[in-house]
């Protein structure tokens, strides 16, 4: 045949699968699951915190160095996807988290300018921190779905639940389309039922 007949038939619409995310009660017994006051629990503390607080990519996270951090406007220098850079806000909790590792981290340090380093002294690796999180969900007792990006889609989903506007937050995650951070309008229902009591006239 000289055409195909199949151009013309529609595919089926691919389901779009809901991001895993923790609520807040989860995200603190996650933060808080890495206990001692050595520096390793003390640098997943600041760790879990910082992903958290700027809701970041863990590869992003693993590139930061010290110059990145920025004390006095509580922003974090973070190096995207095509090497695009962007400023972070991050909360005084994460950078509290963050002084405190950096005053147990050792100081012999094949990396010294890395912010998160391993027992080895070099740069942590993605796969180091997935296996982090994945040691503390099990120690906290958390969903085993739950992935080092799970924290990222918190970030958003608590952002948009606390009347973030959807361009503030696509700026905060670095996406270049707005189209990317609509999958996080998922809104749980009890945000959606606060809206309707506040919105409806005859709720």
């Amino acid at each position: 045949m000289e055409h195909n007949p199949a151009v013309s038939v529609p595919t089926p619409r691919l389901e779009k699968r809901l991001p895993t995310f923790l609520d807040e009660q989860q995200v603190a017994r996650l933060v808080g699951t890495p206990s001692g006051h050595t520096w390793l629990p003390t640098r997943d503390r600041a760790l879990l915190e910082t992903l958290y607080s700027t809701g970041i990519r863990v590869s992003e996270l693993v590139g930061l160095n010290l110059d990145d951090l920025d004390e006095i406007s509580g922003t974090i220098l973070v190096r995207g996807k095509g090497k695009k850079e962007r400023l972070c806000p991050i909360g005084e909790i994460a950078m509290k988290a963050i002084r405190a590792y950096m005053v147990k981290r050792p100081k012999k340090l094949h990396v010294p300018y890395a912010v998160f380093v391993s027992q080895k002294g070099t740069r942590l690796t993605v796969r180091q921190v997935d296996r982090l999180l994945q040691r503390y969900i099990r120690e906290g007792h958390l969903p085993s779905s739950i992935s080092p990006h799970s924290l990222r889609h918190s970030f958003a989903t608590h952002l948009l639940e606390r009347g973030a506007d959807l361009r503030s937050v696509q700026e905060l995650l670095g996406h270049s389309s707005l189209s990317t951070t609509q999958i996080y309008t998922h809104i749980t229902p009890q945000r959606l039922k606060k809206v309707f009591d506040q919105a409806h006239p005859r709720a």
